[in-house]
């Protein structure tokens, strides 16, 4: 999960977690430290993305934190990608999308207005 998936609900109005068990059925969940480090930095504030940022912090608890080596959250998406720790990443960000595409990793991704949807490689 990153950033803009988890604050989907709120950006979105997408209702995250159900979309992702329709999706995928049950499935484990995992996040970064630097997506959570980025979501709290977004947090603060009163603006619709500092709301949309707390709940997604709060969304956040229901993933399991994987340690990566990289800071900058988009970087840690993708380490986490290619060591094969998970099988899809789930964003809403164009340009992690793309990136991530390119490196034959399945994205979930915002398809219509709030349906989520899986692009193959």
């Amino acid at each position: 999960m990153d950033t803009s998936a988890l604050m989907m609900p709120v950006e979105c109005d997408v209702r995250l977690f159900d979309e992702l068990e329709r999706l995928l059925g049950e499935a484990e969940f995992i996040t970064p430290p630097a997506v959570i480090a980025e979501l709290d930095r977004l947090a603060t504030g009163a603006s619709e993305e500092a709301t949309a940022a707390s709940v997604g912090r709060d969304l956040a608890e229901r993933c399991r934190v994987v340690e990566t080596d990289a800071s900058y959250a988009d970087d840690a998406l993708v380490e986490l990608a290619d060591c094969g720790e998970c099988e899809y990443v789930v964003t809403n960000d164009q340009p992690l999308r793309d990136r991530l595409l390119e490196r034959g990793v399945r994205v979930i991704g915002l398809r219509g207005r709030n349906t989520l949807n899986i692009t193959q490689p």
